[in-house]
């Protein structure tokens, strides 16, 4: 998985991706982030990688001393 920056133009990705929420809802800009992942996991389409990039976003966004909650 790479973690450092792979994207030629960041600053014009973010800027694509934070105009794509013009106008949207709350709950239209959540679908609309949740359809780009379904997306862009399509493009990638190497199920070993995928689940290795939903492990560590999942750990990005958990705080280091919070269990997370048992499915």
């Amino acid at each position: 998985m790479k973690t450092e920056l792979n994207i030629p133009d960041a600053d014009g990705f973010y800027e694509a991706l934070s105009t794509a929420h013009d106008g949207l809802s709350e709950g239209q800009g959540q679908l609309f982030h949740a359809s780009l992942a379904l997306l862009l996991a399509n493009q990638i389409g190497d199920q070993a990688l995928l689940h290795e990039c939903i492990r560590a976003a999942r750990d990005s966004v958990c705080a280091p001393d919070s269990t997370p909650p048992k499915r």
